[in-house]
This record gives C-alpha cells, sequence and structure tokens, in this order.
C-alpha cells in the first residue's frame, strides 16, 4: 500500500498531466447533468453525448419528459445501452423533481439519491459538478487506477474506495482528484493497455512492476 508522500507524489503527477480534467458529459444545467450521467451508466461519455446533443433539444423540463409515451422516449435513447430501463428511471425521476423538489434537482447528495436511476456514483457526480460540494464518484476507472496504484486494497468495494480516498486525500482536492483519476484511467492507465512504459508512476506502481515483469 502507498504511504501518505506517495499518495501526494500519485495526486501531483495526476495533476501535471491533467490540469484541465473535468466532467466530459455535455450539459448545461444540474437537470441535464443529472440526465446524462444516468445514461451513462455501463456506456461511455462519447455516446452519452452523441445521443443528448438532440435528446436535450426535445426534452428541456421534467414535464417534457413526462408529456410523450414511454415508447418514444426510448426510441430517442435507444442506441444507449439498458435504454428500456434508463427510460423508466428517467420518468419517474422527472415524476419525483416535479412532485417533491418544485421541478428542481437538489443539491444535497443524501436528496439525489433518493431520485430513481441515481445511486451514490451519481449522486457524487451531480453534487460536485453542479453544486461545487465536495465528493469523490468511484466510477471504473477510479476504482482501478486506486487499486493498480496500492492506493486501495484489490478487495475493497466501490464504497471502501470512495471512503479510502476521502480519508487519504485532502478533502479540498476530492472533486479535482475524481476528475483526474478518471481522465488518467480514461487516457493512460487503460483496463486492456495500460501505458506503463511511460509512466511516471511505475516505480510505485505494484500492478505496472508486475505487468512490466510478465513480459
Amino acid at each position: 500500500m502507498l504511504n501518505k508522500k506517495q499518495i501526494r507524489f500519485c495526486l501531483d503527477v495526476m495533476e501535471e498531466m491533467f490540469p484541465e480534467a473535468e466532467c466530459e458529459l455535455t450539459h448545461k444545467n444540474p437537470f441535464e447533468l443529472v440526465i446524462a450521467v444516468v445514461l451513462s451508466a455501463q456506456c461511455t461519455d462519447a455516446l452519452v453525448n452523441k445521443v443528448t446533443k438532440d435528446l436535450f433539444n426535445k426534452y428541456e423540463t421534467p414535464e417534457d419528459y413526462l408529456a410523450v409515451s414511454i415508447e418514444e422516449l426510448e426510441q430517442d435513447i435507444r442506441s444507449i445501452g439498458l435504454y428500456r430501463n434508463k427510460a423508466k428511471n428517467i420518468r419517474k425521476l422527472c415524476q419525483m423533481l416535479i412532485d417533491e423538489y418544485g421541478g428542481e434537482v437538489p443539491s444535497s447528495k443524501q436528496e439525489l439519491e433518493k431520485l430513481a436511476g441515481v445511486g451514490r456514483k451519481t449522486a457524487n457526480v451531480v453534487a460536485s459538478v453542479a453544486f461545487k460540494e465536495p465528493a469523490i464518484a468511484v466510477d471504473t476507472h477510479v476504482e482501478r487506477v486506486s487499486k493498480r496504484l496500492g492506493i486501495c486494497k484489490w478487495k475493497d468495494s466501490v464504497l471502501e474506495v470512495e471512503k479510502t480516498l476521502m480519508r487519504k486525500v485532502p478533502k479540498e482536492e476530492w472533486s479535482d482528484t475524481h476528475h483526474r483519476m478518471i481522465f488518467f484511467g480514461r487516457y493512460h492507465c487503460k483496463a486492456k493497455n495500460p501505458n506503463c512504459d511511460e509512466c511516471r508512476l511505475l516505480d510505485i506502481c505494484r500492478e505496472g512492476q508486475k505487468r512490466m515483469r510478465a513480459r
């Protein structure tokens, strides 16, 4: 496991590599972000952005999503995986926003998690990006990078990874670290072909050293 000094080094290197890292889901307001993040489950941000380009022109408010049939909404997001289930969740989410929140997206993580299709990760993303609340959302990239580097244990659950990162990363850096780790995992420490040869963290990365020895 990495010590405090090594973790600091990792965070600094990621900042140098991806100083402009930010949410790549296209949105103009918290409501669009919630919809985009719900659609992004088990799907790439690039595909979501392709779909929401037209979707957000057609649907601007929670009422708009409820004004059409479920079949029409399904067709509008058909190219996205799990589109039927996501269409149902979007309609339920929109109804809850109208009934319980005056049509506005709540800012607290606890209230966000009550919305259909919104889990802990989604709530953290929305709270962080839309409302500037410190949060670390653990997606597949954050989990992979944390475990490969040895910041977290291999056997840790997603929740344990989140809690470990919250404990080991300064609170004021949570949101930035979340985005930088995503970029680091998406564009550098990839799932199948991590760029170990050119990685500045190789000397302290247990997974990288293991892969290099196996060659």
